[in-house]
């Protein structure tokens, strides 16, 4: 495989702080990586230092044999005034710009130019391309090509974005979390569409199932430097686990020996003999492995949560719209103690919403919420709160309290909390505004669990959270005695802490699943299956269309207009079956390209057999 990229001793730092400094590490084609590292380690300012629009302190980016870059950004860069249609289709791509100019003529209605379109669509296969380009635009849910830009959403941004991106087809791709703001089901299609085509990329991700299926080597990014695992999340997992253990014995060792040698650096003050100096050169260099940070997420701890009494939450026949769009009709529930329930369902189906009736912040049109006495919830939002930018993150805490309570009766120091969430104790006498973003919502979060809740909940918490946060809080949740409520898209997350699941099924209708998300989605599928199969016996027994015995064609045009009624209901058949294998994201890339071929034959063929079959119609009536 070609070489695509080389990173070659790499520096970058803001002030005394040094994200990384003289990595290096190649890339080449077809290769699938994901970065990992924590909050704050550097991970978007590396990725935009690769992709030209950050400069670096030192080293180099080269992308070779002039390879095309796309970039999609955690906040996306798009042009306001431009409709959804133009942002899409407007790139310096030949196949693009042609595709562009079709849907132009067609909106213009224009037959010669329509012609004249069709034409260039031809030389170019434009065909194949469209279709692709509906069948990603299709499941990203991308709106009406005609909303300009700023009326959208800031979740809609993100997957016009994405879509952008992926419809380009750059040789090298950098994908700063591609899943942020997409539904379950929109991220098992991206996850198979990027598993089925020959692509290079690099990404950034928190939602482990995907990196787990999707990437084969794994770079992380720490104090210590870049560490490339070559395999997926699983193995990076082992193996990241056995270098840990290695430099925590390195390190130690180091620091019994350098006990040793300090007592001899005091005896010896002057270098007398070339052994001597030697030693000296040695003992600087044990100094600085002994000194060497290790990275410990072992550490639990057990927070004390408020006593919970008999009632915790009713919910009795909740009913809720905006306008004519319903998202509640009837619900009703009754938490139970230590309950873990996970939330899912598509984008806009409401479940912002139901978390904002649960906690009051909404009145519902119809029905009650009845909390218990005892219950305090701790609600961390997707909006979240905004610091004061100018104040330590020590004292953001501290306004809330000084130590926090464990279950075991012991109390720890607002710093020793927050440094369990992974805030080193230097960063904790920073002002707010040199974290990062995910440092941020990872402050707002220990926000939230610093007012000893005893009913959490939880909108989309796995956002803008490092893979290492995550697994820090579901260690939290996992202890947490009380009650959860948790609205995720991360199927990992959902799997591993909840007892069972409310699914928003649309139009006001939500089902209580008793399982994790793993258990729904198989039964979910299983569901889908049957139902295609009675659909297509249903199909099957359709009465065919009865041939027309007009006296008014010949016999060999009756004959020809029967044949063209089959052939016609045929091709329409193969036009449906198609069209769902498309939409399926399971082809590879040879059968995405030889279905897509026969499609734009079949629309062909039905605009040839469909006007003639017009033609004998008419005559026939006349």
């Amino acid at each position: 495989m070609s070489t695509i990229l080389t990173v070659e001793n790499l520096s970058r730092s803001y002030g005394d702080n040094v994200l990384f400094e003289d990595i290096c590490f190649v890339i080449s084609q077809y290769q699938k990586i994901a970065l990992i590292a924590r909050n704050g380690a550097g991970k978007t300012s590396l990725l935009n230092i690769i992709a030209g629009d950050e400069l670096s302190d030192g080293g180099t980016v080269t992308l070779f044999n002039k390879a095309s870059l796309g970039y999609l950004k955690q906040e996306p860069v798009l042009t306001d005034s431009n409709t959804v249609f133009n942002e899409v289709y407007t790139t310096s791509n030949e196949v693009l710009q042609t595709i562009y100019k079709y849907e132009q003529a067609i909106q213009g209605g224009n037959k010669e130019e329509i012609q004249q379109a069709i034409t260039y669509m031809d030389a170019v296969n434009g065909w194949e391309y469209e279709i692709r380009i509906k069948q990603i635009l299709t499941r990203l849910q991308i709106p009406d090509l005609d909303i300009p830009i700023d009326e959208l959403s800031g979740g809609q941004k993100k997957r016009v974005s994405l879509a952008k991106v992926l419809i380009t087809e750059p040789d090298f791709m950098i994908l700063d979390e591609p899943t942020n703001h997409l539904d379950v089901e929109m991220i098992e299609w991206l996850e198979e569409y990027l598993s089925a085509r020959r692509i290079t990329f690099l990404m950034v991700t928190h939602d482990r199932y995907f990196l787990d299926r999707i990437c084969s080597e794994i770079l992380e990014l720490d104090h210590t430097g870049i560490h490339r695992y070559r395999g997926n999340y699983s193995y990076f997992l082992q193996k990241q686990a056995e270098r840990l253990d290695i430099l925590t014995k390195e390190t130690e060792k180091a620091q019994n020996l350098l006990r040793k040698e300090q007592e001899w650096m005091r005896r010896m003050p002057k270098a007398r003999t070339t052994k001597a100096k030697a030693r000296i050169d040695s003992f600087y260099e044990l100094e600085k492995t002994a000194s060497r940070k290790v990275p410990d997420e072992r550490m639990k701890i057990h927070i004390e949560g408020r006593r919970m009494g008999k009632k915790i939450l009713e919910v009795n026949d909740l009913s809720f719209s905006w306008g004519e769009l319903n998202i509640l009709k009837g619900f009703t529930f009754t938490f139970k103690r230590f309950e873990k329930i996970g939330i899912i369902g598509d984008n806009g189906s409401g479940k912002s919403t139901f978390l904002d009736l649960v906690t009051g912040k909404l009145i519902p049109k119809k029905g009650s919420v009845k909390k218990g006495e005892t219950i305090q919830f701790g609600y961390y939002t997707q909006e979240g709160i905004s610091f004061n930018p100018d104040a330590k993150v020590i004292d953001v805490v501290r306004e809330i309290a000084d130590v926090v309570k464990l279950g075991n009766g012991d109390t720890i120091s607002a710093a020793a909390f927050l440094n369990y969430f992974m805030f080193p104790y230097p960063v904790l006498h920073q002002p707010v505004y040199k974290l990062s973003g995910g440092e941020k919502r990872r402050l707002y979060l220990v926000t939230v669990l610093m007012h000893s809740p005893n009913f959490l909940i939880l909108d989309e918490p796995t956002n803008d959270l490092d893979i290492l946060t995550l697994n820090v809080l579901e260690e939290y949740l996992e202890s947490f005695n009380g009650c959860v409520l948790v609205a995720s898209h991360d199927r990992f997350f959902l799997d591993k802490i909840i007892d069972h699941l409310f699914v928003f099924e649309g139009n006001g209708v939500v089902k209580d699943f008793p399982g994790n998300y793993t258990e729904y989605r198989s039964w979910a599928l299983r569901n889908k299956h049957q139902a295609k199969q009675g659909t297509k016996s249903s199909k099957d027994r359709k009465p065919q269309l009865k041939p027309s015995t007009s006296k008014k064609l010949t016999y060999k045009e009756q004959r020809e207009l029967e044949s063209l009624e089959k052939e016609l209901q045929t091709l329409e058949s193969e036009k449906v079956e198609i069209e769902s294998s498309l939409d399926s994201g399971t082809l590879t890339a040879n059968e995405l390209h030889e279905r897509s071929q026969r499609f734009a034959e079949i629309l062909r063929e039905l605009e040839q057999k469909g006007n003639r079959w017009l033609e004998l119609s008419e005559k026939r009536e006349t």
